[in-house]
């Protein structure tokens, strides 16, 4: 079936994500991409291809870790209203500012980015502690949503690979063992310095920090907050509830930064140790979305228990915050749902198989690694997912390489550099929605101001994947 389908199968994720880009409707574009790969499946049907499109909506909720991830992104919700009705946040924010700790719109991005790099264990919370503690700061010091997300997006994947001590790398390493590599763990290890685009990506970012470098849809950005004032343009639909983010804090109570940073930590931290867990005592092969759910439920247990205590709010206003703040997510589930949809769709349309194959069969040894990256970016951002991509293209590049004897870990790095490009600036990525959300921005807005920089990023690590081909 997959074989007869052949290029058409690259329909649904293109229209869906030019679609979007173009008309901004997300929701529609993701829902019309989704009907046209089940009216393919169903030979060109329009009637049987919308009750397919429907079926396929409820069988999302059939895979585990995608029911887990979207009841993490309803949950994030509601940790977000509890800390900002607490007075966490506004105090955490008074508490930089008293200490001087940041003084400058330089020192809150500079801080953005340390704290993309130092949490690595997964990369949706990584992406939530850099919102939740720097979107008041960026707020405060005039510097816009789209940037805020940039810096949560572009030091979210990126990171977990370069430092692969989480699922990400024992991801990695069985899907190398299962291509009988002897030492799976050493190849991963000799591959991390020659994963260009996720070094590139970090350091874009410092560099961004460091010197205000901003151009294309982000200067548009940039320059809006700081002369108009408007940390969003006129239109623009942020994927969480501006209610909460603008919720006010409990008056005549004293603000404190514990009730940001308490809750923050003990999510941080329970995120390992739920891996370890569900590892059965390893943290590399413990269950990233089991890990997540788990923690936000556990961060939001001790937010309530501290304010109750305190005195902050009674237990019915714990709740009240509780639900409405996931509430505020339904726009993100839904994105969400759709998204896993779309991606369940393009699997079984063979769509990221067609694409990985389509160059495989004519490749020279020395465009092996460059290709391999372009082929694996490709599949990446039309499918969303960065571990689907390292599924199809790990299979492919490792008896490639071994064939034509090129350099082993130089193809594992081709293949994960690419992998991460994609899941990075998809529009139909999960991360890439998560770090919209942390930052209460527009997704296509944060789509498009992150895209020409992971476009540079791109294009140089091809460039030197093929200077590479030549070389080694």
């Amino acid at each position: 079936m997959i074989e007869q389908i052949g290029w058409v199968s690259v329909l649904p994720p293109l229209v869906a994500i030019l679609l979007a880009i173009i008309s901004r409707q997300v929701f529609i574009s993701l829902g019309v991409g989704i009907w046209i790969g089940w009216t393919i499946l169903s030979g060109w049907n329009p009637l049987v291809g919308v009750a397919a499109t429907l079926d396929s909506f409820v069988n999302v909720f059939k895979d585990a870790d995608n029911t887990r991830i979207i009841l993490f992104s309803a949950m994030v919700g509601s940790l977000i209203a509890l800390t900002q009705r607490s007075g966490g946040v506004d105090g955490f924010v008074q508490f930089l500012f008293r200490k001087n700790l940041i003084k400058s719109r330089k020192g809150a991005q500079i801080l953005a980015w340390i704290l993309g790099v130092v949490v690595f264990i997964e990369s949706s919370i990584k992406i939530l502690i850099v919102g939740t503690i720097c979107r008041p700061l960026f707020d405060k010091l005039k510097i816009s949503r789209e940037k805020l997300s940039f810096f949560a997006d572009s030091t979210s994947a990126p990171v977990c690979m370069l430092i692969p001590l989480n699922a990400w790398g024992a991801f990695v390493i069985g899907l190398l063992a299962a291509q009988g590599v002897a030492e799976p763990t050493k190849v991963l290890i000799q591959s991390l310095p020659l994963n260009f685009y996720s070094i590139f990506a970090v350091a874009t970012v410092l560099i961004v920090a460091l010197t205000g470098w901003n151009f294309g849809p982000m200067k548009k950005a940039e320059h809006r907050v700081l002369v108009e004032g408007k940390l969003l343009r006129d239109g623009a639909v942020p994927l969480v509830d501006e209610s909460i983010i603008e919720m006010k804090p409990i008056e005549r109570k004293p603000h404190l930064a514990r009730n940001l940073i308490v809750p923050i930590l003990v999510m941080s931290l329970s995120m390992p140790v739920m891996l370890v867990i569900t590892g059965h005592g390893s943290i590399t092969h413990g269950s990233g979305s089991t890990a997540v759910f788990w923690s936000v439920i556990i961060a939001i247990s001790v937010a309530a228990v501290m304010y109750r205590l305190q005195g902050l709010m009674r237990t019915q206003e714990i709740m009240d915050m509780i639900l409405k703040g996931a509430g505020g997510m339904i726009s993100l589930a839904l994105l969400m749902l759709l998204a896993f949809s779309l991606g369940g769709t393009c699997k079984s349309l063979g769509t990221g198989a067609y694409m990985a194959n389509l160059t495989s069969s004519f490749l020279s040894p020395h465009l092996v690694p460059a290709m391999v990256f372009f082929v694996s970016a490709l599949v990446a951002f039309a499918t969303g997912t960065s571990f689907g991509t390292f599924s199809l293209m790990i299979p492919l590049a490792i008896p490639l390489a071994v064939s034509l004897g090129i350099n082993l870990p130089l193809t594992v790095s081709a293949v994960l550099s690419g992998g991460v490009f994609g899941d990075h600036c998809s529009p139909i990525s999960d991360t890439t929605l998560v770090a919209s959300m942390s930052a209460a921005c527009d997704h296509i807005d944060h789509v498009n101001t992150q895209l020409p920089y992971a476009v540079l990023n791109a294009s140089l690590a091809f460039i030197v994947y093929l200077i590479i081909g030549f070389v080694v």
